[in-house]
This record gives C-alpha cells, sequence and structure tokens, in this order.
C-alpha cells in the first residue's frame, strides 16, 4: 500500500486504527487482555518522549510497538505442532527471564497433551537440534510482523527494528550475539514499557519496578531501567482509564487512509486473520470476493457492497483467540473445545467494536456465523435482527468453508456447498434471498488465475498452493504425482525466487497475490 497521499477520496479511517486492530487481535493470541498492545505502546512513546529520543526513533518506536506482537499469528501452527496451545504457551513465557528458565519451561511444554512417550521423543529432538525448531519459528514471528509492516510503507527504521523484536540486552536473544546498545533504541525502549505494563498489572506499581531491576543488564537496558524506573508511577498514571485507543490514534504519527488504501490494509488484515492455520490460507479473500459478487448479483447499493466486502474481510480477526491445538485438530472436538470456537466470533466483534471507525463494521462482521433460524452465534440472534448484509455474509461464510479442506475433512466441494446451502433455505437455517445471491454469485463468477509473481512457473504456483495449506513436502509430491526430493527442490526455489524462509511467510505471499484457487471437489 503506497505510503503517499493521493488526490482519492479520504475514507475517514486512520493507518493507526487499522494497525491497533492487528494489535489488538494479537492481544488474544499472547493471552493477554485486550489493549495490553496498545497500553504498551501508550507508555513507550512516552518514554521515549522523557528520553528527548529523536523524531526517527519516537515515531519507530511507535509502529514498532503496535506491530511487535503481530507475527504471533504466523507461527501458531508451528508452535502447536509442538507445545499444543500456543496461546497458554505464550501467556506462559512472560515471566521467563533466564536462558536456563527458558529452556525449563520450553522443555515442561514440548508434547503439550501428549502421551509421555511422544513428549520424551519431543523433547530429546528439541534438545538434539538446540532449539533449532523454536529458534526459526520465532526468527519467522519477527519476518511476518516485518512484511505485515512493510505492506503498509512503513520504512526501514520499523522494518529493520522490528528484525530485533527478540534481541535481549546480554546478547542471548534472537538474532544471536545482538547485545548492548547494538540493539536499536527503540527496541530496548518498547521492551521495557511491555515488561512495565505487565508487571504492574500483575504486581503493582512497586512489584512493577522492583521486577525491572531484576532484568536490568539481562534481558533489559539497565541504564534505561533506571530511567523508567524513576518516572514509572507517571507512566502507568498516562495510560490508566478506561481505554489507551484514543492516545493511540491521537499521537503524531498517525494518517488518514485513502479509500483504496484503506481496502488494501483491510486485505493486510484478512491475511493476518488467515494465517492462523494453513487450513484457513485464503479463506477470508475468498469468503469477502463471493459475498461481494452475490451482493452485487442482489443488486446491493454500491455502498452496502463496499460495506459487506470489508466486513467479510474482517470476519475471522478473532480466531486469534482460539489455539491451534483446537483449529488443527484432526479429530472430532469436545464440548469444551466447540465452546472456545464459537468465542472466536464473539473476539471478532470486541475487536470490531474496539477499533474506532471499523467498529461500523462490527454487526455485519461478527454475523459471520449466526444462522436466520436463530442457531448461530455468538449471540444467538435470527431473522431480521440480523443485518440483511450479515445474511449474505453467512451464505458465503458457509459456502467458502465448505470448497476448503478442514482437518477433520477434505472439502466436500461446490456441488456438496450448493447442496448444503439449499437444505439450509429449505429448512430457515439460512436465508432464502440470501443463499439464491450466493449460488448465483459462485456460478457465474469465474475467478482468471493472474500472471505468477516473482517468476514462478507454473508447476511452482501449484507447489505454492499446497505448501500455504500446509502439506508437506511428501504430500505434495503425492498430489502431483512427484517424487519428493523434486517437490523440496522446487519449495526450495519458490522460498528463494519470493524471498522467504517460512511456511507463513510463502502463506502470505500466496494470499497478498492471489494464487489460492477456490478448492474444488
Amino acid at each position: 500500500m503506497a505510503i503517499e497521499q493521493t488526490r482519492e477520496a479520504a475514507s475517514g479511517v486512520q493507518l493507526a486504527e487499522v494497525v491497533s486492530a492487528i494489535a489488538l487481535a494479537a492481544d488474544l493470541g499472547l493471552g493477554q487482555p485486550l489493549e495490553h498492545v496498545l497500553r504498551s505502546c501508550a507508555i513507550a512513546t512516552r518514554f521515549a518522549e522523557h528520553l528527548g529520543a529523536s523524531e526517527n526513533d519516537r515515531t519507530t518506536t511507535y509502529w514498532v510497538s503496535l506491530f511487535v506482537a503481530a507475527g504471533c499469528t504466523g507461527v501458531s501452527f508451528e508452535f502447536a505442532k509442538i507445545f499444543g496451545d500456543d496461546i497458554s504457551l505464550r501467556a506462559g513465557l512472560g515471566s521467563v527471564t533466564s536462558p536456563f528458565a527458558f529452556l525449563q519451561f520450553v522443555l515442561g511444554r514440548a508434547g503439550g497433551d501428549a502421551s509421555i512417550v511422544k513428549k520424551t521423543a519431543v523433547r530429546a529432538r528439541l534438545l538434539a537440534t538446540k532449539m533449532k525448531t523454536v529458534e526459526q519459528a520465532i526468527f519467522a514471528h519477527c519476518v511476518i510482523s516485518t512484511r505485515l509492516a512493510e505492506k503498509v510503507g512503513l520504512g526501514e527504521s520499523v522494518t529493520s527494528a522490528l528484525m530485533q523484536s527478540f534481541a535481549r540486552w546480554d546478547g542471548k536473544g534472537i538474532p544471536r550475539g545482538l547485545r548492548g546498545t547494538d540493539v536499536v533504541l527503540p527496541v530496548r525502549i518498547i521492551a521495557i514499557s511491555d515488561t512495565l505494563e505487565v508487571l504492574h498489572r500483575e504486581r503493582g506499581i512497586d512489584g512493577a519496578i522492583a521486577g525491572l531491576g531484576k532484568l536490568g543488564g539481562i534481558l533489559l537496558d539497565p541504564s534505561l531501567v533506571k530511567q523508567c524506573s524513576a518516572i514509572a508511577q507517571d507512566l502507568i498514571d498516562a495510560v490508566d482509564g478506561d481505554s489507551s485507543w484514543d492516545a493511540i490514534i491521537a499521537a503524531p504519527p498517525n494518517r488518514t487512509l485513502t479509500d483504496r488504501e484503506l481496502d488494501d490494509a483491510l486485505e493486510l488484515l484478512a491475511d493476518y486473520a488467515d494465517l492462523k492455520s494453513p487450513w484457513f490460507s485464503g479463506h477470508s479473500r475468498g469468503v469477502a470476493s463471493l459475498a461481494e459478487a452475490a451482493a452485487r448479483h442482489a443488486g446491493l447499493p454500491e455502498r452496502d457492497v463496499t460495506s459487506l466486502r470489508r466486513a467479510a474481510l474482517l470476519h475471522d480477526i478473532g480466531r486469534n483467540g482460539v489455539p491451534n491445538s483446537i483449529w488443527d485438530k484432526p479429530g472430532p472436538l469436545t464440548d469444551d473445545e466447540r465452546e472456545r470456537v464459537r468465542l472466536h466470533a464473539y473476539y471478532t466483534g470486541r475487536v470490531l467494536h474496539r477499533a474506532g471507525r471499523l467498529a461500523e463494521l462490527e454487526q455485519i462482521g461478527s454475523a459471520a456465523h449466526e444462522r436466520a433460524g436463530g442457531s448461530g452465534y455468538p449471540r444467538s440472534i435470527a431473522g431480521e435482527t440480523i443485518p440483511l448484509l450479515g445474511r449474505i455474509l453467512e451464505c458465503a461464510d458457509v459456502y467458502t468453508a465448505m470448497c476448503e479442506d478442514r482437518p477433520h475433512r477434505p472439502a466436500p466441494g461446490k456441488d456438496a456447498a450448493a447442496q448444503e446451502l439449499r437444505r439450509a433455505a429449505r429448512s430457515g437455517e439460512l436465508d432464502g434471498a440470501a443463499v439464491d445471491a450466493v449460488l448465483a454469485a459462485a456460478g457465474h463468477a469465474v475467478r482468471s488465475r493472474p500472471s505468477a509473481p516473482a517468476g514462478l512457473t507454473p508447476r511452482e504456483v501449484e507447489v505454492l498452493e499446497l505448501a500455504a495449506r500446509g502439506a508437506t513436502t511428501k504430500l505434495v509430491a503425492s498430489r502431483l504425482g512427484i517424487t519428493p526430493k523434486t517437490a523440496g527442490n522446487h519449495i526450495e526455489r519458490i522460498y528463494s525466487k519470493i524471498g522467504v524462509s517460512s511456511r507463513a511467510e510463502a502463506a502470505l505471499f500466496a494470499m497478498q497475490n492471489g494464487l489460492l484457487r477456490p478448492l474444488d471437489p
């Protein structure tokens, strides 16, 4: 998204409102209360001002603190394979302060809820590889945060700082060996501010100051710790209150987006939501495309078409609040797990409700899992109580999901999706007019494949599609009738061409370049 303002109509939505929506969703994935990241940002920017940091460092501190947690969703799939509940893992990591404690914590969580035999095997692999898998996932987190920031044109200072998100004062973080003042000032400020916010919430001001002191010279810059401790109460007082939203949105680095920039930014939010699991890669864009086509087929005003498309892009932003041990489960869910899945629609509503002008999309976006017959969630509303655009969104979401594989079943396909929508319309579960509009749009819209970017060959695009949806090298080989070695060579060349080093980055590239086709049965 170009950062320069154009003569296009202003959308009225500011860049920070979009980025802060990502921050709110990141709170869910961190196992932290909503606005943890916003409060940390407010503390960090005020601390930077107190230090007399340069304008560039203050601006970098602002944006990096909002993006620093964004990459967590992109590595949830990988973390869940090793540790089970990825949200619980991140919540617990907040209290780990030493390399030994980190090793102890990680090994204690390795294997999740698996059997003792499997846990032992996972721990043995982690030790044998010197935690390489964990380090790679943390690095991928940094890269995903960086790519998201690049997409909104935030510049080299922000993106290079994001690559240092997990650096430590003592050099034992990531990147390895980066220590002391070689870690850029904004990152050192943010590390202290984030820690202060958490410790104050858990231990009060005296406990927070004591905790910071213990971390000085290890995780945190000791000189900055002393300066922060001296004004800690003032920093906390400045952000105490009902919400940090207004303070963040009013900050000087912010700017208003044009309509085109807003659409690009909302696609970024959609991709962010879908990075939670490879099973969801491209889902939100697919739902938005189908919902938009259905609204046009229904003859709705252009304003409504635009609102529906934008709400559809955001309808699953709350996914981050449910662990991947549930989303990626290959078998049936327990009652408790189903209840946690239902919560993701509630989380979507809460994120949008707090997201400034994006709150206008809340009633539509949070209705994606409601049902006209009243059997949906999160509010179990029915009939005309559900906005018309929300009823179209429900149908588009159901149809799109049935054209996609899930961990517990292969994609039923387009014909089965059409049959299910017709059945649900007959029973009153879905709105009949909305079903007709979605089915008409699905039957007539032919999505042409764009020319592949980055010099990818048609075969490489096929491989990338499968890899983005979580297929292993062996499965890619089986699906395409090639040897695992050839599939591995393809993946290596693809990663090199598109400049990525992890599955999450490849999935983000594929979604942002329109390379994920709707799945056929």
